[in-house]
């Protein structure tokens, strides 16, 4: 029962990363289609951004009332309703009315499942969690490619809908199973709320370099093919084919990561994270002529990202409290997505007036943010932490 319900954790985390990538790699025939102009998209992601943010800050109090089960499956089938209802989408208000279900399922269920695995399962099994995420978020694009090739951008949703629809039937067909490690046993606990978990020592710092981290990988997921294309001088078709490595990189970074993490602890993993990550950012750095080396650099980048984010989140149990990281969770969700929403803008802003030759030293003040306030937070909790002394 145990391995059964961690397979399907893992695939509830594919089917919240399937979505995420298909708006970017469908929307230069999304807006070619629905005739408005190429900026619009960002109106898409704002509205799914802001319900994700809202379903995040209420997740606490929802997974305390339904349990992280029905959590989980409410919000796959709300995601697989905003997925057909882009798909039959033919006028652009139909996909600012869909992006509301897809935000709000995908905040619930980020952070529900985020929780539930910091609670009961070690480091490894964090990381190799929001690996899945990463396959789902390699799969989609190559659905959308196949949809555009053969008929439409709208298909690349349905076919996408229809996975995320099995999924959700999965789940549902499968919720006793959730009952093998005790899933409601802190549902009658009463929530911290949002103002409660900023008043405890440590939650500040931790909120600050989590943004600080999303922003700084967001940037470098959105910006890499301009920064090639732009800085390095190569053509956009192979700064799409390149800045796909990213991707890979971080998914295929969170994979092997997970056979060492319980070894070295979620603390000590953060700091190897971003040592490399620094690697990464320096061999973009590099007075050289050669695209090859810039290219390396963002797979660096995405390998040094790979261990951060789930290292973060499973720490947070340890350094808190189990009572109070449902809470925490879902707010350090909602500040991840602020940073990953509104930092690259920025960065796109700050580019097009300067140079985007400025990346680099962008991703770099991000990343010595984070190891400040993440370092403050471990410093800050120590006292009531035993689990990561030990390298669980």
């Amino acid at each position: 029962m145990y391995s059964l319900l961690l397979a399907l954790i893992y695939m509830a985390f594919i089917s919240l990363g399937l979505p995420d990538s298909l708006l970017g790699s469908g929307w230069p025939a999304i807006y070619t289609d629905l005739n408005v102009p190429v900026s619009f998209m960002g109106f898409v992601s704002m509205v799914i951004s802001g319900g994700t943010i809202l379903s995040s800050l209420l997740s606490d109090r929802l997974t305390r009332k339904l349990g992280t089960r029905m959590v989980t499956v409410v919000s796959v089938f709300l995601t697989a309703i905003a997925l057909f209802g882009f798909s039959f989408s033919n006028r652009f208000w139909m996909l600012i009315v869909f992006a509301v279900p897809y935000g709000l399922g995908a905040g619930a269920v980020d952070a529900a499942l985020n929780n539930y695995v910091a609670l009961r399962y070690t480091s490894k099994h964090m990381s190799w969690l929001h690996c899945f995420w990463g396959v789902g978020a390699i799969v989609s694009p190559f659905v959308m490619s196949h949809a555009l090739a053969t008929s439409s951008w709208n298909n690349g949703y349905r076919m996408v809908g229809f996975v995320q629809l099995g999924i959700g039937l999965l789940l549902l067909a499968t919720l006793p199973v959730w009952k093998a490690n005790g899933q409601n046993a802190q549902g009658h606990a009463r929530s911290l709320g949002l103002t409660g978990a900023l008043k405890i020592r440590g939650v500040p710092t931790l909120l600050l370099g989590f943004f600080a981290y999303c922003a700084a990988e967001a940037t470098a997921m959105y910006w890499a093919s301009t920064y090639l294309v732009e800085v390095r001088g190569i053509t956009a078709e192979q700064a799409a084919q390149f800045a796909s490595l990213f991707y890979i990189g971080l998914t295929i970074g969170r994979f092997a990561a997970g056979f060492v993490m319980n070894k070295l602890g979620d603390r000590r993993m953060i700091v190897l994270g971003a040592g490399i990550l620094s690697c990464g950012i320096l061999l973009l750095l590099l007075p050289t002529g050669n695209a090859g080396v810039a290219l390396a650099g963002f797979v660096v980048i995405g390998l040094g990202c790979a261990p951060i984010y789930p290292c973060i989140i499973h720490s947070t149990p340890d350094n808190f409290g189990p009572e109070n990281s449902g809470a925490i969770i879902g707010i350090q969700m909602a500040s991840a997505y602020v940073g990953s929403t509104f930092m690259p803008p920025l960065f796109g802003l700050l580019g097009s007036v300067s140079s985007f030759a400025i990346l680099p030293a962008y991703l770099c003040a991000f990343i010595l943010l984070m190891i400040v306030m993440t370092e403050r937070t471990f410093r800050t909790t120590a006292p009531h932490s035993g689990r990561e002394e030990a390298g669980e």
